[in-house]
């Protein structure tokens, strides 16, 4: 059975400026980041690098994020993978439709970039619940 590396973070962003600002905030703290381009990236890199959470911007165009969503939950080896999602705060639907998918937690855009630290210290240390809640996506307004 394959080791989850504890220390390494997939992150499926194509936004170069938004990538840099989660990869320093995070290379900061010690994570291994690997990034993601496109939906096979995201399957082809969470079954190499072993990562003990993914990070996915819901709402990026050039990265259908709900397509690699489906892939994660679909592998048996990778359908357990912690995955913190982010999305426009008024798109309550993208909120909705990433639970179903089965999204850890999904938060916020603002909420997101306040507190990437945190959220992924929670993903990781198992401190999210097991049944992830919809954030009040108005509370960013």
């Amino acid at each position: 059975m394959n080791q989850t590396d504890q220390k390494t973070i997939l992150v499926g962003v194509t936004d170069i400026f938004f990538y840099t600002k989660v990869r320093d905030a995070l290379m900061s703290k010690g994570y291994k980041i690997e990034r993601a381009r496109t939906q096979q990236d995201i399957g082809d890199k969470a079954s190499a690098a072993h990562p003990s959470a993914v990070i996915l911007n819901m709402n990026d165009e050039t990265l259908n994020a709900f397509q690699a969503l489906e892939a994660l939950k679909a592998n048996t080896q990778l359908k357990t993978l912690p995955i913190l999602a982010f999305a426009n705060h008024e798109e309550v639907d993208t909120f909705n439709r990433a639970k179903a998918l089965g999204v850890t937690k999904i938060v916020s855009r603002n909420e997101f970039s306040a507190r990437l630290k945190d959220l992924v210290e929670e993903m990781i240390s198992g401190q999210h619940s097991a049944i992830s809640s919809l954030q009040n996506p108005e509370a960013d307004r």
